[in-house]
Order: C-alpha cells, then sequence, then structure tokens
C-alpha cells in the first residue's frame, strides 16, 4: 500500500521553502541593521552590505534569491504559508528589530497596562502585496477599564519596499470611536522606514474612547503577474499614553459638535522628533543598550562577510 503525499514540491532550480524562509529572516534582519544608519546613503550601503554577508551565508546568489522570490510570489497560497513562518520568526526576534530605529525600540518592551503602554494585540509581522486578499489587514481593539479620557495613541512600525517595478502607495488609517464622535487619522506612505501615526483629540472631549479600529491597505496593480511587488511591516505597535498631572476618571462628555473634531486627517508622516500627544516624551535614543543576543546576531551576520 503506497501513500500519495498531495504537498507541493518546489523545482529544484529554486531555492526550497524551509531555506527561503531562513534567508528571507536575515534578509530583514539585515535590511533592518542598515536602517540604523542616519542617512538614506550610509543606509543604503550598510544594507547592501550585509545583504552581501547573508548572501555568503547561505551560499546563494542573487539572481537565485530573485528568481526564487518571484516563483513563491507567483503562487500566493504558498507564499502566504512562507511569510506566516517568516513572520511568527521576525516576532520571536522583534527585539532584534526594534534597534534599527529609536522610536521603536524605546517602546520595545511596554506591556499593556501602565501610564505608557503597548495595546497592540495582533502580529507585529505582516507581508502584503497588491492582490486581494493579500493587499488589506484590519484591526479592531475594544477599549476596557485600563483607557481614560484624554488618552492619545501613537501607531508606529517599520515599512520595507521590495518592488520590481510600479507606484508604491501604502495607507494606514486610525479611528478612535467616542460615545459621541470619532477622530480619525490616516496616512499615505511610499517609502521604506519608520512609519509614525498619532491620534491626539480636542481637549474639550471629556469622554472614554470605547473603541480603537483602523486597517492597512497597500493600493497598486491588482494583477497576478510575476512582478514583484511586496510591502513588510515590521514591529507594528500602537501606543497609549495617559494623560499627565490630571485625575484620570470617567467624566460625561460634553457637548462639543462632532463637526469640530471628527473625522480630522493627518496627510504624512510625524516626524520620528515630534513629541506624541500630552504625555510623551522623547527619550534619548541609546545605541549601546542592546541585549547580549541582538550583538551576537549581527556578529553572526558580520563574520560570513
Amino acid at each position: 500500500m503506497f501513500v500519495v503525499s498531495c504537498k507541493p514540491t518546489t523545482p529544484s532550480q529554486y531555492i526550497q521553502p524551509d531555506e527561503i524562509v531562513d534567508i528571507l529572516v536575515d534578509y530583514h534582519l539585515a535590511r533592518a541593521i542598515g536602517q540604523m544608519q542616519p542617512n538614506y546613503e550610509e543606509q543604503n550601503y550598510e544594507r547592501t552590505l550585509y545583504w552581501n554577508a547573508v548572501m555568503k551565508k547561505h551560499n546563494i546568489t542573487q539572481e537565485q534569491f530573485d528568481s526564487s522570490l518571484t516563483y513563491y510570489y507567483s503562487r500566493a497560497d504558498r507564499f502566504d504559508d512562507i511569510y506566516r513562518r517568516v513572520y511568527q520568526r521576525l516576532d520571536e526576534e522583534n527585539t532584534l528589530l526594534g534597534i534599527s530605529e529609536g522610536e521603536i525600540g524605546k517602546y520595545a518592551a511596554l506591556k499593556a497596562d501602565g501610564d505608557t503602554a503597548n495595546i497592540w494585540p495582533g502580529r507585529q509581522s505582516q507581508a502584503m502585496m497588491p492582490l486581494p486578499p493579500y493587499d488589506y489587514y484590519n484591526f479592531i481593539i475594544d477599549c476596557d477599564s485600563t483607557f481614560f479620557a484624554g488618552d492619545t495613541f501613537l501607531m508606529q512600525f517599520t515599512s520595507d519596499y521590495v518592488y520590481q517595478s510600479g507606484s508604491k502607495d501604502g495607507i494606514l488609517y486610525l479611528a478612535v470611536d467616542y460615545p459621541d464622535t470619532t477622530v480619525v487619522r490616516q496616512t499615505r506612505f511610499t517609502y521604506s522606514g519608520l512609519i509614525q501615526l498619532r491620534a491626539d483629540i480636542d481637549e474639550r472631549v471629556k469622554s472614554i474612547p470605547q473603541r480603537i479600529k483602523g486597517f492597512f491597505y497597500l493600493g497598486g496593480a491588482h494583477d497576478r503577474s510575476s512582478v514583484v511587488r511586496l510591502l513588510f511591516l515590521n514591529n507594528i505597535q500602537l501606543i497609549r499614553f495617559h494623560k499627565k498631572h490630571e485625575e484620570a476618571a470617567p467624566v460625561e462628555a460634553d457637548s462639543l459638535s462632532q463637526d469640530t473634531i471628527a473625522r480630522r486627517t493627518i496627510d504624512g508622516p510625524v516626524g520620528s522628533g515630534d513629541s506624541v500627544g500630552t504625555s510623551s516624551k522623547i527619550l534619548p535614543i541609546k545605541r549601546g543598550a542592546s541585549p547580549n543576543r541582538v550583538v551576537e546576531r549581527i556578529d553572526s551576520i558580520k563574520s560570513s562577510k
């Protein structure tokens, strides 16, 4: 009696699934390390340098990587399975990726309670392509007793576009529901790097938020061509700030007109030097504060160069 497996196989000329998962994890780590540099030219140089080290480590060429990525990309179901494994690994190593941006790393250790808390409940990494259903990722967070009137919010992540051609058009939409109004913020991002969007409210709004919802969307050509168009979101965080120096207790909402504050839109990312809401303070970036395992992981890539 023979058992026939229906699991799809990968032609031998392409990098096999288990190996390409390892390569893609190192690929994202290499790009994150490169983004530690202060300007675009140095970032591009460092990303290239570390990516060359990754290829040497895995004994592959750029042509092999490109053709294999195109192969999996054109088979969306297999690609999705591979990237579920990749961003599971990236979630486990979020501290490693967090060192690439001071603002990301600053909140990396926060829990879901405290005056400043990371309340993001979903995956910290996400792969997207401009093809349904992989072009859209939504989220809903119900507010509980840890939320107070006057809370402000900051959503941030690092974006990484891998496009062979075509326009890049990422959108982040964020809405905070209150009993009598909804505050909306959104931003478009067309570059790789730190993306931030903050949701402040008019000081006259005294009600407690009820729900936070939003989505990521990747626009562009919706076709099944083999042209690789990918957007990677890493270290997704939603930071809640309690208002300082005031009693944070439930207060009845006043009669502020919904037209005054509802559905305001901010177009464009918030600079990393901006203060966040009414309760935040920008802290200095401690470059030397990385855990030993971060240094060891970086050294392992360096040593293969």
